[in-house]
């Protein structure tokens, strides 16, 4: 099992009712291989309004507009269950989740 850190956007911690995370930060205990699927799980698992937010309910494939950042390199694109940097796996480093904005 590995404790790891999730850095949540204010709009997902306040409909998951996260009161005055220090930056954000949500920890969770990931049992198994380390990756974004996983994480998502454990967050929906925990904070069962969120479920659907950040990934369709069937196809389980990221939101548009909300992005992943792990170690400074965006991994929304890569595929869900490639493994997670070490750094993240150790609680060093906080897998970011990001509200992205669009415009011209």
């Amino acid at each position: 099992m590995q404790v790891i850190r999730v850095q949540l956007p204010y709009h997902l911690r306040t409909l998951a009712g996260i009161q005055s995370a220090p930056g954000g930060e949500v920890t969770l205990e990931i049992s198994g291989s380390l990756t974004v699927n996983s994480v998502m799980d454990a967050l929906e698992a925990r904070y069962p309004t969120l479920s659907g937010t950040m990934r369709d309910h069937v196809t389980l494939r990221r939101r548009p507009f909300l992005r992943f950042f792990a170690c400074n390199e965006d991994i929304s694109h890569q595929p869900q269950d490639t493994p997670l940097p070490a750094a993240i796996a150790s609680g060093a480093e906080p897998l970011l989740i990001i509200g992205a904005i669009s415009g011209g």
